[in-house]
């Protein structure tokens, strides 16, 4: 080791110092002893001076005690030290150093991170996801129409994999999907998973709940799960929002009874909230569930709504017309009593008692209006009670069976100057010439009663309102039909900036095909090419209502080809039934062939439209009554023919080969 040290010293031109030989001289023990006594024999000034020594390996050694050169050389010899040995001199013996290992922050940093990473490794990985953020996921895949995926990610994702306690809002959103899309059991299995939770359900739960009540394709399973849920809120004496009690009265208004709703109402009032034009759009929409009588319970109800301030809106106005297309006024008679003389007491009140009742609902007034049943009485009683009645309750209307009258018709012959009576204005308190109720038997006669389309559009704009496509679509539904009225139509859709669809054409094909007019529903189709619009499937089933003759239908089916389009059931259940009510059975057994050779296989309405067909006696001649060509079957030929067709038809039915 010596002899290394020398030839290092020899080589750099350097003498060995004597303190340096006489520490490697001596055994370590002796080194530590020599230092520690040195230490505590001598403080010279230079104690921070350091002392070089070099190692084996060609390092230096230095030490910061004086002691370990003083083991040899004296005191006073640090006077003759040489000058390359002060402290930053001997730098060069470092020159012997050829390795250096790299470190810096980033190296340490990433060195960290590593181990950081292998420890994660063997732990559980850590959450990422809040219930917030599903909340917001699902929210955005319902809005797509994408429930099943929005219901797996909360029940796989969230419960299973990360294994998250859910949120109120979290089954909110889930359940309002489940409303809109009608599915009631998951609906409802959502909210007893929430409950087992130890959730508190919200306002926007039981909105949903109910709105999923309303929406469920089997009525009477959503009207047991509402009534099970109403119940339920009554026990926890839970307050419920203006918004869940529209939903609560939209559910008794599609799957209950009227009373129900005007029950609901009244829970309303006495729970502070006000009734809006929403409301009564619920209560109309319980006029729509009863077809007999619904028109003329829809105008009590609207006389009812304007009686108490409201301003009808776009929807109040649309649904009206739909009740006057598809429900009926019931009988005239007493229609007379309850929508004319009950307007003839209203003029007789005060003026004080007018305003009084001005913006406040009697919603027992309005109860008895809409629920009374009629008991036959003799003519003194009923003139009695009347009196007594109209006497007691002079502040408010109060509805009650009167002495049916003789119908007496209106007069045919109109100034042309003049406007036709309008039941509207009635009930706004504008004078009318109108005595009686004549004799109301389809759409038509139901919207001359509001004023027809054109009092009907000025009613609209005097409340400040523009009719919108689905108001032009009932209005076309409920008019004569004719080139006249359609023009009418689309003159208003142009005032007021519409843009017109298909459907809207389709209704109007529908009416003209429904009277047996062909040619003016083909003439529609013209008018549709001026708005740019193309023909639909929809649309040859309009068509195909008009179709009296075999050439007609065969020549539908012909245009269906070369537009591309592929009749489907609707089409044939339209030509089946013209040909059946014609007793066209050449028309009816060609378009049973076309049917078969398609693939197109029969449904519930056909079969009756067929047995229908083969109701009639086996004498009875059952071809058509105009001139039929040669080689027509026999009537008994056509007998077997038909029943060997319903055989089919029926066995295809309990084979469920629907479409």
């Amino acid at each position: 080791m010596l002899s290394s040290i020398a030839s290092l010293r020899a080589r750099s031109g350097r003498k060995i110092l004597a303190s340096t030989l006489s520490i490697f001289l001596k055994p370590p023990h002796a080194r530590i002893l020599t230092r520690v006594q040195g230490l505590s024999r001598h403080r010279p000034f230079r104690l921070l001076a350091p002392t070089p020594c070099q190692l084996p390996t060609g390092l230096t050694y230095r030490c910061l005690s004086a002691s370990c050169r003083e083991d040899t050389d004296p005191p006073d010899s640090l006077s003759v030290r040489p000058d390359n040995d002060r402290f930053g001199s001997l730098s060069a013996d470092m020159a012997s150093r050829k390795l250096f290992r790299k470190s810096s922050s980033g190296i340490r940093d990433l060195r960290h991170q590593e181990n950081e990473d292998e420890e994660a490794s063997h732990l559980r990985p850590g959450r990422r996801n809040t219930p917030y953020w599903y909340f917001l996921q699902c929210k955005k895949l319902v809005k797509e129409n994408k429930l099943q995926e929005a219901l797996e990610m909360f029940s796989r994702d969230m419960l299973q994999g990360e294994r998250l306690q859910p949120e109120e809002y979290n089954y909110s959103v889930l359940i309002g999907g489940c409303s809109r899309a009608g599915q009631l059991k998951k609906a409802f299995k959502l909210y007893n998973d929430m409950k087992k939770r130890g959730l508190e359900a919200g306002d926007a739960t039981y909105t949903a709940l109910f709105n999923a009540c309303a929406e469920s394709p089997s009525k009477q399973a959503g009207l047991q799960q509402a009534l099970k849920l109403e119940q339920e809120l009554h026990r926890k004496n839970c307050p419920l929002s203006a918004i869940t009690y529209h939903a609560l009265l939209k559910t008794h208004a599609l799957t209950n009874h009227l009373q129900a709703c005007i029950h609901t109402i009244r829970e309303m009032l006495q729970n502070g909230h006000a009734v809006t034009q929403e409301t009564f759009h619920y209560l109309l929409m319980g006029c729509l569930k009863d077809k007999e009588i619904g028109f003329r319970l829809a105008l009590q109800v609207w006389r009812q709504m304007l009686q108490s301030g409201m301003i009808p809106d776009t929807k109040n106005y649309n649904l009206l017309l739909r009740i006057a297309r598809d429900c009926g006024i019931g009988d005239t008679g007493l229609a007379t009593d309850v929508l004319l003389r009950d307007c003839e007491i209203r003029k007789q009140r005060t003026g004080v008692s007018e305003s009084r009742c001005k913006d406040i609902i009697d919603i027992d007034l309005l109860e008895r209006q809409l629920c009374f049943q009629p008991d036959p009485q003799s003519d003194t009683q009923q003139d009695s009670r009347h009196r007594e009645e109209f006497n007691s309750r002079q502040d408010s209307t109060y509805m009650m069976p009167i002495r049916k009258k003789e119908n007496t018709s209106l007069p045919v012959n109109i100034p042309a100057d003049s406007t036709a009576p309008n039941l509207l204005d009635l009930f706004e308190g504008k004078s009318s010439d109108v005595i009686s109720l004549g004799t109301v038997d389809g759409a038509c006669d139901r919207l001359a009663l509001i004023g027809g389309a054109e009092g009907f559009l000025e009613k609209m704009a005097a409340k400040g309102l523009s009719p919108d496509l689905r108001t032009l679509t009932l209005l076309a539904d409920m008019m004569e039909p004719g080139y006249q009225c359609l023009q009418a139509l689309l003159k208003v859709a142009k005032q007021h900036q519409l843009k017109l669809d298909a459907v809207f054409f389709n209704s109007v094909i529908r009416k003209a095909a429904k009277a047996s007019d062909l040619e003016g529903a083909k003439a529609v189709l013209s008018v549709m090419r001026q708005w740019n619009l193309k023909v639909d499937i929809q649309t040859f089933g309009c068509l195909a209502l008009g179709c009296e003759q075999e050439k007609d239908g065969l020549q539908l089916l012909k245009d269906m080809a070369e537009a591309g389009l592929r009749p489907n059931i609707h089409v044939f259940s339209a030509l089946i039934g013209r040909a059946s009510r014609r007793l066209d059975y050449v028309y009816l057994k060609t378009i049973l062939k076309t049917m078969s050779d398609m693939g197109v296989c029969p449904n519930e309405v056909i079969i009756r439209q067929l047995e229908f067909a083969a109701q009639y006696p086996p004498n009875y001649n059952k071809v058509s009554i105009h001139a039929a060509p040669e080689g027509t079957r026999s009537s008994n030929q056509s007998v077997k023919l038909f029943t060997t067709i319903r055989a089919a038809a029926i066995d295809c039915l309990n084979n469920q080969v629907l479409y």
